[in-house]
């Protein structure tokens, strides 16, 4: 009997990628705890479970969690970032702390989760730009952090291990660029 090799097997698993078992593990408990860092942050705002949203403040209560931050923005970017201080910005950043965390926890959906949190950081970084306002690190902070444990997820496929990645990529065969 002939064995499976990755040229003959149609869709590209982690072990693949990953040979390591424990690196597999690493790389899915990484996964599984930057998506509970976003999906927390839903719910606080959702909800405001008083950590950084109190009660008043939630969402389901009328607070904008996206206009509060974004319209006192200062800094070189105040501008590209304000075009998001509205309704609409909030229901972007919401959908997409939701869809991040969900995807990550999940295992499903981490390349389209990398992108869209990639993106999310990006203006997150520059709405709090350190060398203008005074950060700890001029060059990088949490926000890089964050975006690379995303893209290291998508990238060695870690939704495979602790996760439905590997149904996924058999529901979406050959269409990568939803795995």
């Amino acid at each position: 009997m002939e064995q499976e090799t990755v040229a003959t097997r149609a869709v590209v698993m982690q072990e693949d990628v990953v040979r390591s078992r424990p690196a597999r593990i690493v790389l899915a408990i990484a996964r599984i705890s930057i998506g509970f860092t976003f999906l927390w942050a839903f719910l606080d705002k959702t909800f405001g479970l008083g950590f950084t949203t109190p009660a008043e403040r939630a969402w389901i209560n009328g607070g904008t969690p996206a206009q509060g931050y974004i319209n006192n923005v200062e800094g070189p970017f105040a501008g590209l970032i304000q075009l998001f201080g509205n309704p609409f910005g909030d229901w972007l950043f919401m959908i997409g702390l939701l869809g991040i965390g969900v995807a990550m926890i999940a295992g499903a959906g981490l390349r389209i989760a990398a992108v869209t949190g990639t993106i999310l950081m990006i203006f997150m970084y520059l709405a709090a730009f350190p060398p203008i306002l005074g950060g700890t690190n001029p060059i990088v902070d949490s926000h890089w952090h964050e975006a690379l444990l995303l893209i290291i997820a998508a990238v060695t496929l870690a939704g495979d291990t602790f996760g439905v990645g590997r149904i996924w990529a058999k529901i979406i065969g050959r269409h990568t660029w939803l795995r």
